[in-house]
């Protein structure tokens, strides 16, 4: 019942040969690190030369002539191009590290988890765009439901952003009558959208703040956070 086991053969290139004809069927077994190396040393070798018909021989100056253009159309792509738009294009690729919890102002608020400098995007307020008309209905069916807060942001006359029930972190952000960063509205592919920016240097486990700039009514709203020249009211 004993039967020998075949020596395991190699090519002529020092990769092991497989007897069955197809390396799945054999299962799994250890290559050897010499072996492995060679692989990868033949691998990296190919990767790197690329084809002799694509070998093309350029000239230094050339070469100097061409990234001295590319900075050129470079450098005046961004003096025409507004700024917003791609620090908004930089947020996309590189967000801030941010986290909610317990705030000593109201609630849920927005902390940093980095040091942000002055003059930066934060985050963008994400949420629905609706009409002054539904706006109205949403805010008395938030009541009926018992939702305490809603989360509704005015762009312009016509649109509000609402984020009560789909939104991103930047509806935690509580208000402050001294804040370190504040809203501003941006127009980017003919879409107006919220950004909020850092007013000063923000450091690490700081909490976000803007002020809301709620328009004045006879039922005051109490402001809770605390700084030295509170309003003592949002609105």
């Amino acid at each position: 019942t004993s039967f020998s086991t075949p020596k395991k053969k190699k090519r002529d290139d020092g990769m092991r040969e497989h007897v069955t004809g197809c390396a799945r069927s054999e299962g799994y077994y250890k290559i050897d690190k010499k072996d492995k190396l060679k692989y990868l040393n033949n691998s990296r070798a190919f990767a790197e030369e690329p084809p002799a018909d694509t070998q093309v021989r350029t000239c230094p100056l050339l070469t100097a002539r061409r990234r001295s253009e590319q900075r050129r159309l470079l450098s005046s792509f961004t003096g025409s191009c507004d700024s917003d738009l791609l620090k908004f294009n930089q947020l996309k690729f590189r967000k801030k590290k941010l986290k909610f919890c317990k705030s000593h102002i109201h609630d849920w608020g927005l902390f940093a988890m980095e040091p942000i400098a002055a003059d930066e995007m934060v985050i963008e307020y994400v949420g629905q765009n609706i009409r002054q008309v539904i706006a109205d209905m949403r805010e008395k069916r938030y009541e009926d439901e018992g939702i305490g807060s809603s989360y509704m942001f005015r762009v312009d006359h016509d649109t509000i952003i609402d984020a009560t029930k789909c939104g991103n972190f930047a509806r935690f952000i509580n208000h402050s009558c001294n804040p370190n960063c504040y809203a501003k509205v941006i127009t980017v592919e003919s879409q107006k959208k919220i950004v909020i920016y850092s007013k000063q240097h923000i450091n690490v486990n700081e909490e976000i703040t803007y002020d809301y700039k709620f328009p004045i009514e006879d039922v005051k709203i109490p402001c809770l956070c605390g700084s030295e020249n509170c309003r003592g009211t949002l609105n």
